[in-house]
C-alpha cells in the first residue's frame, strides 16, 4: 500500500500557522527562572522584547488579585502530569485582557531543565462568559421580580372588586397591561429610532399597579410633554419595573393607602424623575450597597442613560431622583 502524499513543514510553515492561530512560545528555566518568548509573546504582554526576562516581569503585568495564584500555579507545574492550562487577567496600561498558559507537567516533561509552553489570548472568550452570566443573572432577578408583581397585582385586585368574575376581569387586565409594559423592557426589531412621549410611556408602565377600585389615582404621573428614543425607553422601562416592584413588595404600592408621584424638572442640561411615595409601611434605608436589583438599576442609569440615581430613605415614604442626560433620553 503507498503512503499518503503528507506534506513537509519547515520551521516557515510552523510559524506562519502559529501567528495566524494567535499562539505565543514560551519557555521556562525552573531553577533560574528566566523566560524566553517570541515575538509575539512580547507583544501580547506589552513588553519589548529583550534576553533577560524573568517571572518577576511578567508577574509586574499580573492582575494583582491573580498574581499569587499564577505564581503557584506556574510552581505546582511540575507536579502536574500531563497537559495542564491556566486563565489570568494581565493589564496593559488601563486594558484588562484574559490570558491562556498552557504547557506539559511533571519533571518528566522538563528538557535541559526548562519548560515549554503557549500563550494564548482568551480574553473574548472570557468577555462572552461574562456577557452570559451577566444575562443570566438579569433573567432570574426578573423572573421573581414578575412572580412577586403577580402576586402584589393579585392582592391589589382583590381588595377592588366583590366577586370572583369581576376579579378574573380586572387582573386579567392588570396582567395584560404589565405585558405591554414588559415589551419596553426590550427592543422591538424592525422599530429601532422610534420615539413616545415621556408621559405615555410612564404611563404605559406604571398603568398595572393603579387601584382604582380602593383609592382612586393612587399613582401620579405629572411631566412634560417630550419624546424618549426607543433606546432611552427600553433602559427607563427597566428602571421603573424595578422601582415599582419594590414598591409593590415593600413601599407605597404595597397597602391601599399609599400613594406614587412622578414629576420632572427638565431644566438644566439633565432630566431629574422624581419618584416620591407616600402612606406606605415605615421606610428604614437597607443595609449595604444594596440587592442584585438595585446594582442593575445603578448600572443601567450610568452606563445607558449618562445619568444616576440617589435614593432619600424618610420614614413616610421613600423619594428615588433619576438624573439622565438629555442627549441620551431621545436615542
Amino acid at each position: 500500500m503507498s503512503q499518503p502524499n503528507i506534506p513537509q513543514w519547515n520551521i516557515a510553515h510552523l510559524r506562519l500557522a502559529i501567528e495566524a492561530a494567535g499562539v505565543a512560545l514560551w519557555s521556562w528555566n525552573v531553577d533560574t527562572d528566566q523566560l524566553t518568548m517570541d515575538e509575539q509573546a512580547f507583544d501580547m504582554w506589552g513588553l519589548a522584547p529583550r534576553a533577560d526576562v524573568c517571572f518577576a516581569d511578567l508577574s509586574s503585568r499580573i492582575h494583582p488579585a491573580d498574581r499569587d495564584r499564577v505564581r503557584a500555579a506556574f510552581t505546582a507545574t511540575r507536579a502536574v502530569v500531563g497537559a495542564y492550562e491556566i486563565d489570568f487577567r494581565i493589564m496593559r496600561g488601563d486594558e484588562v485582557r484574559w490570558v491562556s498558559a498552557r504547557g506539559q507537567g511533571e519533571d518528566s516533561g522538563i528538557v535541559g531543565r526548562v519548560m515549554f509552553g503557549v500563550f494564548i489570548d482568551v480574553t473574548g472568550r472570557k468577555q462572552a462568559e461574562e456577557g452570559h452570566e451577566l444575562l443570566a443573572g438579569e433573567m432570574s432577578h426578573r423572573v421573581k421580580n414578575l412572580l412577586a408583581i403577580a402576586s402584589g397585582l393579585t392582592a391589589i385586585t382583590s381588595r377592588c372588586t366583590h366577586t370572583t368574575q369581576d376579579m378574573a376581569r380586572e387582573l386579567t387586565q392588570r396582567l395584560t397591561a404589565l405585558g405591554r409594559a414588559h415589551d419596553l423592557v426590550r427592543p422591538i426589531k424592525g422599530e429601532e429610532g422610534r420615539a413616545a412621549l415621556l408621559g405615555d410611556l410612564l404611563t404605559v408602565l406604571l398603568s398595572p399597579y393603579d387601584d382604582l377600585g380602593a383609592f382612586s389615582g393612587r399613582i401620579r404621573v405629572s411631566v412634560p410633554r417630550m419624546g424618549v428614543g426607543q433606546s432611552a425607553a427600553t433602559t427607563l422601562a427597566l428602571v421603573v419595573h424595578e422601582l415599582a416592584t419594590n414598591s409593590l413588595k415593600y413601599g407605597a404600592l404595597s397597602v391601599p393607602t399609599g400613594v406614587l408621584d412622578v414629576s420632572c424638572d427638565p431644566s438644566g442640561d439633565a432630566l431629574v424623575l422624581i419618584w416620591t411615595e407616600q402612606g406606605g409601611p415605615p421606610v428604614v434605608a437597607p443595609e449595604g450597597s444594596g440587592g442584585y436589583g438595585s446594582k442593575l438599576v445603578l448600572r443601567a442609569m450610568s452606563a445607558q442613560l449618562g445619568g444616576s440615581i440617589e435614593r432619600s430613605w424618610a420614614t413616610s415614604g421613600v423619594t428615588v431622583t433619576l438624573r439622565i442626560d438629555k442627549e441620551r433620553l431621545s436615542v
